[in-house]
Order: structure tokens, then sequence, then C-alpha cells
């Protein structure tokens, strides 16, 4: 196979998981990551490019500086756009949230027009796109949505993910279609599943170490939209070769209520101390607005209610089927435990 497909944010958590299926169908893979004399961040790719050898090359790229995007994409086939913050909160939302997403998607188009050899292009969006910041209870929501109510004091993550989703499609439209490029954006929701490195139990698998290190020591009102890694991983490689030229595809595989995942967990592992208690909805509201991946506007949006996302076209156009939401968590912590990452 003599397709070169280039990808940001390859030492990420889903990134990581599209490199090893990359290299498991014989593509050729040129990874694109920060920091990448960290041990922690990028051991696990250099690992795969021994056991693949000829296979794969890891650049140092920063989507924030165009020439290394410029490097990582020249002469290559295929782009799979991964990098990103994954973020709820922080002091300054534009800079350490949105900035990531939106100037990398820039940079990302700016060498996309100068590198004609790229002609599919993946981009790894969110259900943070989609979502809006009110809905009713029960609700099932489709990729026609946008979540055009986010913003950077209500929600930076979901505007990053709405801002740097335009900015790829709006390039799509105006040029990339007319250069017969392909355009696909993959929208996961929370992405449990087994980590390949420490360094991937930030993001979204906070919520669940926080219940494994009991920072929050009882059980939280939360229905929680679930997908594996795995399944977002194999979601973003078919999509180089299959679904509509500028679709839009939610992954998603169920939702658990956080009472069950716990009860799976400990199931799973009962050596481990899981919380027990459930924790009233005010008492929640006030945790969440003092920790540092979350916020009360989140939780008020989040607890007790019951949100939906229709997978289906995913399923139809790119044969996509899902691993079961408790498997995912299961799994989440099997490579944890062996690891002693805790």
């Amino acid at each position: 196979m003599d397709r070169i497909v280039a990808v940001t944010g390859a030492n990420g958590y889903i990134g990581s998981h599209v490199v090893q299926i990359l290299l498991d169908r014989g593509y050729r893979v040129r990874a694109g990551v920060r920091e990448p004399h960290s041990q922690e961040r990028v051991g696990h790719l250099k690992k795969m490019e021994s056991r693949y050898p000829g296979q794969m090359e890891i650049l140092p790229t920063d989507v924030l500086e165009i020439g290394k995007v410029r490097e990582l994409i020249s002469g290559c086939s295929d782009l799979i756009h991964t990098a990103a913050t994954v973020m709820i909160r922080a002091s300054d939302p534009q800079s350490k949230i949105v900035n990531p997403s939106l100037i990398g998607t820039q940079n990302v188009i700016r060498a996309l027009n100068e590198t004609p050899s790229v002609k599919t292009v993946v981009h790894t969006s969110s259900t943070a796109a989609i979502r809006p910041m009110q809905w009713e209870n029960g609700v099932t929501l489709t990729s026609d949505v946008w979540a055009d109510d986010a913003t950077i004091e209500n929600n930076p993550y979901g505007l990053a993910k709405v801002l740097a989703e335009r900015e790829i499609r709006k390039w799509h439209e105006e040029k990339g279609v007319h250069e017969g490029r392909v355009l696909r954006t993959i929208h996961p929701c929370m992405v449990f599943g087994p980590p390949l490195s420490k360094y991937h139990l930030r993001g979204s698998l906070t919520i669940l170490m926080m219940l494994a290190r009991r920072s929050i020591p009882a059980i939280i009102p939360m229905n929680i939209n679930i997908v594996d890694v795995r399944d977002v991983g194999e979601a973003h490689v078919r999509a180089l070769d299959v679904g509509e030229d500028g679709g839009r595809y939610l992954v998603t595989s169920g939702s658990m209520w956080m009472k069950d995942v716990v009860n799976e967990l400990r199931t799973a592992f009962p050596g481990h101390k899981w919380p027990r208690l459930p924790i009233p909805y005010p008492l929640a509201l006030i945790a969440a607005a003092f920790h540092p991946s979350a916020s009360i506007n989140w939780a008020r949006t989040h607890l007790r209610t019951v949100l939906n996302w229709d997978s289906n076209p995913a399923m139809l156009d790119l044969g996509m089927e899902w691993r079961a939401p408790q498997e995912s968590v299961i799994d989440t912590f099997r490579p944890i435990f062996d690891s002693n990452w805790l």
C-alpha cells in the first residue's frame, strides 16, 4: 500500500488508536506529536514504530506552528486531523481550549492548500459541536444540529469544536470539493476504552479517574454517553475510504448512569475501593463548581438528564458496529491496573 496517512495529535488518546489501526491495515503513517522526547507522551508510539519497521515516521508537530504542519503532511495522500485540547474549563479558555482547535485547524487548511497530494481529510470533531447548551430530557440529536449557542464563557470546548469544524467545512465547500478532495468529520461522545499510555488518563477519561482516585468520593447523578476509543479509531480509518463526501458522523454506542458504571467496575475489580454512596444533586453542583475539569454550568446541563445520539449513519455508511458501553468501561481499567498507573 503506497498511501501515506498523516495523523495530527498522533500521541493522543484517539490519535494513538488511529495510528495503531492504520499500521495494522498496512498503511504508512506519518505521526505528528508534541514533545516527541517525552517517554510518557510518545513511548507507546515508539514501540509501535519498532513493531512496524519502516512503516511509521514520528515527527515533532505542534499544530500551532504552520511550518511543522507543512512538514507533516508534505507528500501524504491522506490526513487524519485529531489534534485538539480535550478540556472543559481553563483559566484562559481562549488560549488553552479554543486556539489549539481553531488555529490548529486553520494551519492545517493553509498546509492543505499547499499540498495537493492530500486527497482525503478526516477531521475529529465531537458531539460537543452538535449539543446545544439546553435540551429536552430524552431527546435524540442528529448531525444536522450545531451547538451554535456555545460561547467562550459557557461552553469553550463546544465553541472550539464548532469553530474548527466550520472552518474546515468552509475550506471544503469553497475549495476542496472543486479540487476533488474529500472531507468527513467524526463526532465521538465520551470516549472510554483502553489507554495506551498514562498520558491518556486525562481528557475524556478524567471522569473515570475521578471515580478510581475517589477525588469525588460519591456517585454523581449523571447519564454518560459512551463510545469505545477502539471504535472511534476504526471510524476514522474507515472514513478514509467510505462515507459521504462532507459526511458528519456521530459515533456513539449507548449510555450508562454513573451508578451503573460504578457497579460494573466494582464487579470487575473488587479489590479496588470504589465510591458507594450517591451524591445529592445540590452537592454535585457545588462539587462541579470547584473541580478543575468541570463547571457549574456543565453540571446543570448534564446532571439528571438523558441525551441520545443518532449514530445510524455511521453504521450504514461506514459499516460500524459498537462495543457495549459496559465493555468499554471495564477495558479502560485493565491496562491502568496492569501498569499501576493509579
